[in-house]
């Protein structure tokens, strides 16, 4: 395909937002356990960048980008280099189902034990709490910790299916000496995701339902980005003609290879997008990172993260001031009252 004849942009301005009530309670119920909590580990997908509630940057906090066997192969050194480099912090890639690199978990975990209990006893001992988006694996983390740790099974259930933890579960032993608990939480969206193409990145890889989106539309950027990055793979792998860069062109032709038809033999362009989605889910379309891994990218990336942070901080230390301001106002009005009234 000539480059030329491919889109420069996916145009796109509807945003997908998902907060259901259960993520909300969710929500709440992590502030409320927060203050037992000496670490906190931000599992991420490692094929996107999208931030965590802020909330997770309280603690010490370690970022694991999870499902690391399903991005590019250079999206681990670029981003480890990025965050060393502009925020003076390590991270660590995953793939929790093979227990890549999860041993370097539990010992970061063991060295952030603390001192608990009487001091005849000297117990250390650290809780964990693992947050993070639905569907990027934070209970995949966890049996993987847990396999490593203490030899031990599942302990939390996974699936493919987001939001399949709806509740802050108890805590979960992964670590006998020293002792390390984790307490699994449910994946929460952010409430809002200004940028309608970073939502559809969310969607692509399945942190929100798929009946929310529209398929086809998550479809055509799967193939935009395809053709972005020159990979006409896709051809080869499901009998199209040659490549292209229109869905109404492409989504046919899938449908016919998979055999999706309706009745009267007309394509079915929903399950055909369905299966381009799992497929790329899975992994069967390569090791594809949607997020523009290049130095001058992330260092924007992270350096608006940063600022992002301080000036919610900046924010919320504005709102407790003005609060004990009128506080402060209150309490002076109602001293005025009682004096008034004894005259």
């Amino acid at each position: 395909m000539n480059p030329l004849n491919v889109r420069r942009a996916f145009v796109y301005d509807k945003i997908i937002n998902w907060f259901p009530g259960h993520m909300a309670k969710g929500l709440r119920l992590i502030t409320e356990k927060l203050n037992a909590v000496q670490v906190v580990i931000e599992v991420r997908d490692a094929r996107i960048s999208t931030l965590f509630e802020p909330i997770a940057q309280k603690k010490d906090r370690l970022i694991v980008y999870n499902k690391s066997d399903l991005a590019h192969p250079d999206t681990e050194a670029a981003i480890t280099k990025a965050f060393k480099e502009y925020k003076g912090q390590d991270v660590v890639f995953t793939n929790a189902n093979d227990d890549v690199n999860v041993k370097g978990i539990i010992k970061y975990l063991a060295k952030k034990a603390k001192v608990s209990g009487t001091a005849s006893e000297k117990e250390l001992t650290t809780m964990v709490m693992v947050v993070g988006m639905p569907n990027v694996g934070k209970s995949s983390l966890i049996n993987s910790l847990r396999r490593i740790g203490v030899k031990k099974g599942k302990a939390a259930p996974t699936g493919a299916i987001p939001g399949i933890t709806r509740t802050v579960a108890g805590t979960i032993k992964v670590l006998e000496s020293p002792k390390v608990y984790l307490i699994d939480t449910p994946g929460v969206m952010i409430p809002h995701i200004p940028d309608p193409i970073s939502a559809i990145k969310v969607a692509l890889t399945g942190a929100i339902s798929d009946h929310l989106s529209d398929e086809e539309v998550i479809a055509d950027y799967l193939l935009f980005q395809l053709n972005q990055a020159q990979d006409y793979s896709y051809v080869k792998l499901y009998n199209v003609k040659e490549p292209t860069d229109d869905v109404k062109v492409f989504l046919p032709q899938v449908a016919k290879y998979i055999g999706a038809l309706k009745k009267g033999g007309e394509y079915n362009l929903p399950a055909a997008a369905q299966f381009l989605v799992k497929q790329y889910r899975l992994g069967k379309l390569g090791r594809f990172t949607l997020d523009d891994i290049r130095p001058e990218a992330l260092e924007e990336f992270l350096t608006k993260e940063v600022e992002e942070t301080a000036s919610r901080r900046q924010q919320k230390k504005a709102d407790k001031i003005e609060e004990r301001r009128i506080k402060r106002q209150i309490q002076q009005r109602k001293w005025e009252e009682r004096e008034m009234a004894k005259l």
